[in-house]
């Protein structure tokens, strides 16, 4: 009676282990219809044309293949939710994005939207230049590195190569404006024209918006590197491992919880009552372990992390970012100078064109007097001048004289008040 009870309590235990191995080969089953053996379970031809994007799939030998997924297959396989992907939408503007999630990370820099995992890259496919680099650099570096020692894991060499090749794009991008603006402002300080002033507003257009590109690119990086618990979670390899020893443990630690129940089923025989309430015991216990240690796992993942990694391959990018941002505010103080100095020589036109004016005014108001003087003598009236021919000639004189002191005494009071220049 006791060998024939053993084999039921046996059954009961081993029963979870049989379903999570039915669990696993019904995914691995349908995994062998993926598109090109991708490993995206799920993915059925009713949806292939619904919503579908093109994504090229790099693997951590360096092997590509391009994929036409949708945006439920890739987030059930990156176990991300739709707001994450919503950021590599090429339909919306949102600022760059670099995000640590339990199983990815998703970047969004420049024209190179991607997601990263702990085996594969997920990258959205383009025409643009920087997607087709950033496939072929990571694919060489790859290959490069498979049978060579490398203690930096997979999703760092991906993002790395991802904040590399943007840096270098913004840093070729302000080495060009520099060589285009700085001839430009040069002519304008030396020619004001309406040509040079139009260049001038285009370019710093220009600067304006490439200024806003890097400033977010760099907070971005120092916004993550503030942020232990977001660096945390980008150790997506070793995250991986310890799931995987994790499940090897609980597989270990059930498989010895049967062999003891089988051993006790066989030395002392119970009840079929007794024997079942041991086992939900037994079941209930190996639970709480489980339960025990994935909370441990989690613990350990969060708060005991070294990312000293991650954090010196961020400030180092940091520092190019930074150092570019500088150049651009160094364009900018310079196109603010050559302001400047057109602001100082419109104005030093401007006062004198105000010189000339005041001279003017002065001389039409001399002029003025004289013509008064002139014309009273020009009426019809009865005077003994007129009975001298002689004495009108020392009117004029006398009031051309007094004309022209009184031009030289707003000479004298213009220099006095610093009107013009001595």
């Amino acid at each position: 009676m006791a060998e024939s009870r053993a084999p039921s309590v046996i059954f009961d235990i081993s029963e979870p282990a049989a379903s999570l191995n039915s669990i696993r080969f019904h995914s691995d089953r349908h995994g062998n219809h993926n598109v090109h053996g991708s490993g995206f379970s799920g993915f059925k031809k009713r949806g292939h044309n619904l919503g579908s994007r093109s994504w090229i799939k790099i693997d951590h030998t360096g092997n590509s293949k391009v994929l036409e997924l949708d945006k439920f297959t890739v987030m059930r396989h990156c176990s991300l939710p739709s707001r994450d992907l919503r950021l590599l939408d090429p339909m919306f503007i949102y600022p760059y994005t670099i995000l640590g999630r339990e199983k990815a990370i998703v970047i969004s820099l420049e024209q190179i939207r991607c997601i990263i995992t702990a085996d594969e890259v997920i990258l959205m496919n383009s025409l643009d230049g920087s997607v087709l680099k950033y496939k072929s650099e990571l694919c060489r570096r790859l290959q490069t590195s498979k049978d060579q020692p490398d203690d930096l894991p997979f999703e760092f060499k991906a993002l790395e190569l991802a904040l590399e090749l943007t840096c270098t794009s913004l840093d070729s991008q302000v080495k060009e404006l520099e060589m285009e603006i700085y001839p430009v402002l040069d002519e304008l300080a030396s020619s004001i024209s309406t040509h040079n002033l139009e260049r001038v507003r285009r370019f710093k257009g220009h600067l304006l918006a490439l200024t806003q590109r890097v400033q977010k690119v760099c907070d971005e990086i120092e916004h993550l590197m503030d942020d232990d618990g977001d660096m945390a979670e980008m150790y997506l390899t070793e995250k991986k491992e310890r799931r995987e020893a994790l499940t090897s443990s609980d597989l270990y630690d059930q498989i010895n919880t049967s062999q003891n129940v089988r051993v006790v089923s066989k030395s002392a025989p119970v009840s079929p009552v007794g024997s079942c309430s041991g086992v939900r015991k037994l079941q209930r216990a190996f639970s709480s372990i489980s339960s025990s240690k994935h909370g441990s796992f989690l613990s350990s993942s969060s708060g005991g992390e070294n990312i000293d990694q991650l954090e010196m391959l961020l400030e180092a990018y940091f520092i190019v970012t930074d150092n570019t941002l500088n150049k651009l505010l160094s364009l900018k103080e310079y196109i603010d100078d050559t302001e400047d100095l057109i602001n100082i020589k419109l104005g030093n036109v401007q006062n004198q064109l105000i010189q000339f004016e005041l001279l003017l005014t002065a001389a039409t108001f001399v002029a003025t007097v004289f013509a008064v003087v002139t014309a009273v003598y020009g009426m019809n009236f009865e005077d003994s001048t007129f009975d001298n021919p002689s004495t009108f000639y020392w009117v004029l004189i006398i009031t051309g004289a007094f004309c022209g002191i009184l031009y030289f005494a707003f000479l004298i009071y213009f220099r006095h008040k610093k009107v013009f220049p001595l």
